[in-house]
C-alpha cells in the first residue's frame, strides 16, 4: 500500500508541472591578468596576430582559437599587451603581417613566410609544435609571457 502511495505522489507531482528546484548560481570564472611581451619584431609597421589557444585538441587548427588579438607595433620593435586569460593552461601562436594581406602567407610545403613565434620561445625546426610545448599556466597575480619573433 505504501509503494502506491509513493508512486501516486509522484505521477500526481508530475501532472502538477515541473517540480520547483533552487536555482543553481553560475560560479563566476577565474581570470588572471597576463601581460604578452612580444620582443625583436621584424617590422614595427606591420600588424601582429596573436591566437591564443586553451584546448589542447585545438592548438595551430585553423580558426579554433579561443581568443584572436591584432596588435599594430606603431614603431616599436616590441609591443606589451595586458589580457585577462581565464585561469588554466594556455599556449600562445603568432605571426607577423608583413604584406597586410590578412593571411599566413605559406610556401609550397606549407612552412610560414612570414616570421612567426610560439609561447615558450618554442622553435620548431621539422613539424609544428604541440601544445604541451608551448602551453603556460595562468593562475594568481599576473603571469609575464616573453615571446621573441627573433630567428
Amino acid at each position: 500500500m505504501i509503494s502506491l502511495q509513493v508512486a501516486f505522489l509522484s505521477v500526481g507531482a508530475s501532472l502538477l508541472g515541473p517540480v520547483a528546484t533552487p536555482h543553481t548560481a553560475t560560479l563566476p570564472v577565474a581570470t588572471s591578468a597576463v601581460n604578452v611581451v612580444v620582443t625583436d619584431l621584424p617590422s614595427t609597421k606591420a600588424t601582429l596576430k596573436l591566437y591564443f589557444y586553451n584546448v589542447k585538441e585545438n592548438f595551430l587548427q585553423r580558426g579554433r582559437y579561443t581568443l584572436l588579438k591584432y596588435v599594430k607595433p606603431a614603431g616599436q620593435k616590441q609591443i606589451t599587451l595586458p589580457i585577462e586569460l581565464t585561469n588554466g593552461e594556455w599556449a600562445v601562436a603568432l605571426t607577423q603581417d608583413l604584406n597586410d594581406n590578412d593571411l599566413v602567407d605559406k610556401n609550397m610545403l606549407g612552412i610560414p613566410t612570414e616570421p612567426y613565434a610560439f609561447s615558450n620561445n618554442i622553435r620548431p625546426k621539422f613539424s609544428a609544435p604541440a601544445f604541451d610545448e608551448c602551453k603556460f599556466t595562468v593562475s594568481g597575480p599576473a603571469t609575464l609571457v616573453t615571446i621573441s619573433m627573433k630567428k
